[in-house]
C-alpha cells in the first residue's frame, strides 16, 4: 500500500512502507530526553541529515520545549533557535521539513527558510494568525489536542470518555481549519500522547485510535520514549526503545499514518517488517 501526504500546493511525499517517520530535532535544552537535544546549530543540522540517512520521511525541529512543567519562551529566541537550522539542512536536503511551533512569526521566518509543515500543538488556537498563514501559504497543519499548558497540564487531567473527548476535539478543530480555508487532505490529527493525560488514558487513546482515523485525516501519535511507557516497562528514558516499538506499532495497526519518533532506523525496521507480514495476507 502506497501512503500519500500532501505539501504546500501541489507537491507530496509518498512511503511504501505502513506509515511515514518523522524524525524528531529538538533545539532546545530543556527537552524531556536529553540526548535528543542538539546544543548547537551545528548538531542540529548534522543530527537531522542523519535521520533522514535513517530513513525519516520527514524531519520535525522544535525549538520550544513542550515537555510537562515547561515555559512557552518568545518567538525571537524561538526563530534563533530553529530557522539556522532549517537554513543549513536546506544546503544539502530538500526532506520535508515540520517546525513544532504555536506562533505564526516563528512559522513564517520557518517557512522563508525552507520549512514545509506547521506542527501546533495548540491546534491552531493559541495565534489566530497562524490560520491565516497556513491558508495564504496552503501548507499541511498538525492539529494535536492537549489538556491545559504544558506547566500545568498534568496536574490531575480528567475525561469522561478520554478517546470520544479527544476525538471531539480534534475533529471540531479539523472543522475550523476546513473553514478557515485549509484543505482536508493537508488537515492532520494528532491525540497528543503524554500531553494532559493520565497513564490509563495514553493507553485508551492508543488502543482506541480507530476511532480518530477512521475519519480520513492523517492521524500522527508522537509516544517515543515517553513517561507512560516507563510506567508499562520500568524503564527509565534511556532504556524505553523497545517499548517505544511496540506502541508504534500497535499504533500503526489502529490506524497511525505518521510516526514521530527520536528513534528513526530501528521504527524503519518494524514498519518494514509489518510492511512484508501485512502483504502476505496476515493482519
Amino acid at each position: 500500500m502506497t501512503g500519500i501526504l500532501h505539501l504546500a500546493g501541489k507537491g507530496f511525499i509518498r512511503t511504501e512502507l505502513p506509515a511515514f517517520i518523522m524524525g524528531i530535532v529538538n533545539a532546545t535544552p530543556d527537552s524531556f530526553w536529553e540526548k535528543s537535544r542538539s546544543g548547537s546549530t551545528t548538531q542540529g543540522i548534522e543530527n537531522a541529515l542523519s535521520l533522514e540517512e535513517d530513513g525519516a520521511d520527514i524531519i520535525d525541529i522544535g525549538g520550544e520545549s513542550s515537555r510537562p512543567g515547561s515555559l512557552y519562551i518568545d518567538a525571537s529566541e524561538e526563530i534563533d533557535r530553529v530557522v539556522p537550522i532549517i537554513e543549513g539542512i536546506r544546503k544539502h536536503s530538500t526532506i520535508p521539513i515540520s517546525v513544532d511551533t504555536r506562533k505564526s512569526a516563528v512559522m513564517k521566518a520557518a517557512l522563508e527558510a525552507g520549512a514545509d509543515i506547521c506542527n501546533d500543538i495548540s491546534a491552531l488556537e493559541d495565534d489566530p494568525a497562524l490560520v491565516l498563514l497556513a491558508v495564504e501559504r496552503d501548507i499541511p497543519v498538525i492539529l494535536m489536542h492537549k489538556q491545559g499548558i504544558p506547566l500545568t497540564m498534568q496536574e490531575n487531567p480528567h475525561y469522561t470518555d478520554v478517546v470520544r473527548n479527544v476525538a471531539d476535539y480534534l475533529f471540531a478543530r479539523a472543522l475550523f481549519a476546513g473553514k478557515s480555508g485549509i484543505k482536508k487532505e493537508k488537515i492532520i490529527l494528532d491525540p497528543g500522547i503524554g500531553f494532559g493525560k493520565q497513564y490509563a488514558d495514553n493507553c485508551a487513546l492508543i488502543a482506541g485510535l480507530a476511532e480518530i482515523a477512521g475519519h480520513g485525516y492523517p492521524v500522527l501519535v508522537a509516544l517515543s520514549r515517553k513517561s507512560f511507557i516507563g510506567v508499562m516497562t520500568g524503564r527509565e528514558t534511556a532504556d524505553r526503545l523497545s517499548g517505544t516499538l511496540a506502541a508504534n506499532l500497535v499504533s500503526v495497526q489502529n490506524g497511525a499514518s505518521i510516526l514521530r519518533v527520536h528513534d528513526v532506523r530501528e521504527t524503519h525496521d518494524i514498519l518494514s517488517v509489518l510492511q512484508e507480514i501485512q502483504a502476505r495476507g496476515i493482519h
